[in-house]
């Protein structure tokens, strides 16, 4: 599907906390987005490109919280009728690291 993330990285590291990085579509401002989990928790999140100040909000307000709840409130955001968003391509990936 055209909304869909391509998987740039995927890997475990010696202490438990599995990265992941994925391009994302076309459709949105970011261009790259990786995130840091450890049991089942979100340790981190950085995107590449999009607004500055709004990605850094979602990343810092889902920091710490566990995957399938930020999930659950960010997949399907739709950003000015795109079809998806950035927190809806961090979604996807999170979606990956279950």
């Amino acid at each position: 599907m055209e909304f869909d993330v391509k998987c740039l990285l995927d890997k475990t590291t010696e202490d438990g906390v599995r990265l992941v990085s994925v391009a994302t579509c076309s459709r949105v401002c970011s261009k790259q987005i990786d995130v840091a989990v450890k049991d089942g928790v979100i340790m981190g999140v950085q995107f590449t490109g999009g607004c500055h100040g709004n990605t850094q909000g979602v990343a810092a307000l889902i920091k710490g919280m566990k995957v399938d709840e930020a999930i659950e409130k960010i997949k399907g955001i739709d950003c000015n009728r795109r079809g998806t968003s950035c927190p809806d391509q961090l979604s996807k990936a999170l979606e990956l690291t279950r």
